[in-house]
């Protein structure tokens, strides 16, 4: 919750706040710091100037400055390149930190840039509208509590003159953003092996009473007959279907009535 006063801001329920003083007014973002940890992390510590990067020196606010330097009306604006044309960064990339309960589900939202997966860095944007086709592809980390008429007023080129950072409530006073982004770096190794983990364990379920290969192919006879058995060297056809672990077919020749 926040009340205005004087034409300020107060906020007085905890949480950590981004405060983003624009040439068209004022965007008031309350941070996911709990539910996104190293992407908040990261964001908090560039707006500080608390962590090394390849734009300004420790202790320059990474943000105050730059342009919103790409806007689609009806969907998006854009900010946090260092060059200001869409190719900067901080001379850093991080991984992509999905959470279930943070959707690209209406206005404000505020989610980072990317040019692929794994490729995080500095820029971000906030939604004009539900955008849920990039849900998965870019991690939200906010959402606008006060200001979406400035975000709808953007146009490409302002500027971000002053993000400063909020904190209210003993929690967020104690959310170190440097210690938190480290840390999320340094679980990566981590993050992939459980990914590999619950991947070959859904493998082994799809595939139980399998028979494994030497070179790892797992197969299974689901029924006999007394035909004619081929022998070495002869040409065979065959019936196939491709299909995903989520059931997902692909390609199948009995669709075709055309074996290979």
């Amino acid at each position: 919750m926040y009340i205005r006063s004087n034409f300020q801001i107060i906020i007085v329920e905890e949480g950590i706040y981004a405060n983003l003083e624009t040439s068209k007014g004022l965007i008031v973002i309350v941070l996911e710091y709990e539910k996104t940890p190293g992407t908040v992390g990261n964001f908090i510590s560039l707006a500080e100037g608390k962590i090394k990067n390849s734009y300004k020196d420790i202790g320059e606010p990474y943000f105050d400055g730059l342009s919103f330097h790409r806007v689609i009306n009806n969907f998006m604006i854009q900010g946090g390149c260092p060059i200001g044309n869409g190719t900067g960064d901080p001379g850093y990339k991080f991984e992509d930190e999905f959470h279930e309960d943070l959707k690209h589900n209406s206005a404000g939202i505020l989610s980072m840039a990317n040019s692929g997966p794994g490729t995080n860095g500095s820029q971000f944007f906030i939604t004009h509208l539900e955008t849920p086709w990039l849900d998965n592809k870019h991690t939200v980390f906010g959402k606008v509590i006060d200001g979406i008429s400035v975000v709808n007023l953007i146009e490409q080129g302002d500027e971000i003159i002053k993000l400063t950072i909020s904190r209210v409530g003993d929690k967020a006073e104690g959310f170190h953003s440097l210690d938190s982004f480290n840390q999320f770096n340094n679980q990566k190794e981590e993050r992939e092996k459980k990914m590999e983990l619950d991947f070959n364990n859904k493998i082994d379920e799809i595939s139980k009473g399998f028979k494994i290969t030497d070179s790892g192919l797992r197969y299974n006879m689901i029924s006999k007959n007394n035909g004619n058995k081929p022998k070495v060297g002869d040409t065979v056809k065959v019936h196939y279907k491709g299909q995903l672990i989520d059931g997902t077919v692909f390609d199948s020749s009995y669709k075709r009535n055309e074996p290979i």
